[in-house]
């Protein structure tokens, strides 16, 4: 039998049961559990999936190391902050952390920074400015540019 969603395993399983075929031939049919095969039938929608806590990296213990170098260069000149690289070799050098990757680090300070720029209050204003303009009207800025041309 091809693989179909799960969706479309509990339309077909509810089709076949309004149409007199029993639980367990239902079971034998579509290779399922008869507790798949009774939810099916009391509901069209299959109930979502758990969501599982989100699972510890290797990086969890030197989140606490990075932090503070974050944070501390955002009081430094702009070329003598830490790099991504520069942090990993660091990381690797005075804290023997040869169980992480590049790549852990990176993600990690990309996701990292600006939430503790916002959290200092140095982040930059986000500004949105709504562009409408009513249909056939030529915006102001346009006309000022068309009286001084012609």
């Amino acid at each position: 039998m091809p693989q179909m969603s799960k969706v479309e395993l509990y339309a077909a399983i509810r089709r076949d049961h309004r149409a007199g075929t029993s639980m367990r031939a239902l079971e034998r049919k579509y290779g399922v559990t008869y507790r798949t095969v009774r939810k099916a039938v009391n509901s069209a929608w299959p109930e979502p999936r758990k969501q599982l806590p989100p699972r510890a990296t290797a990086l969890e213990p030197y989140k606490s190391v990075i932090d503070p170098i974050l944070r501390a260069d955002l009081d430094a000149p702009r070329k003598q902050r830490h790099t991504v690289t520069r942090i990993f070799h660091r990381l690797v050098e005075e804290n023997g952390a040869e169980d992480i990757s590049y790549q852990m680090v990176r993600r990690y300070v990309a996701d990292r920074k600006p939430e503790i720029l916002a959290a200092s209050g140095k982040a930059p204003v986000e500004a949105f400015i709504p562009q409408s303009h009513q249909p056939g009207m030529v915006p102001v800025s346009h006309r000022a540019i068309n009286r001084t041309c012609g």
